[in-house]
């Protein structure tokens, strides 16, 4: 078993790692739309999840992998009425490979984030 770690993407807000490799499979924690760089949760459901997207993207960059090695992903929404909004930037973001999905709507999200994203993916 190895931990992921990286600085591309926003440093965990628990005691948890960004992603565990494990006989090729990578499991990437869930992330929110942090903004590394700033540290600072990015404004609007929109930017929120084109940085959620972003930040699971580095994780993977760092084991030299890429979104196309998603296989499944689990959405987290605070407002299932942003489903629509979600799902068509989610969409642009996997155009090659679709992974399996489930999506979600719960009480309340870490940092008061709209969206929060895990994924499965393989080597």
């Amino acid at each position: 078993m190895k931990v992921i770690q990286t600085d591309k993407a926003p440093k965990a807000v628990g005691p948890y790692s960004q992603a565990i490799e494990h006989n090729g499979m990578i499991f990437c924690s869930g992330q929110v739309g942090i903004d590394p760089k700033k540290g600072q949760l990015a404004e609007g459901v929109e930017n929120q999840t084109k940085q959620v997207l972003k930040n699971l993207e580095n994780v993977l960059l760092s084991v030299d992998l890429s979104l196309n090695n998603i296989v499944k992903t689990t959405i987290f929404l605070a407002d299932i009425n942003d489903y629509k909004k979600v799902n068509e930037i989610y969409g642009s973001f996997f155009n090659k490979n679709k992974p399996a999905r489930s999506t979600v709507q719960v009480a309340a999200l870490p940092l008061n984030a709209s969206v929060e994203i895990e994924a499965i993916a393989i080597k």
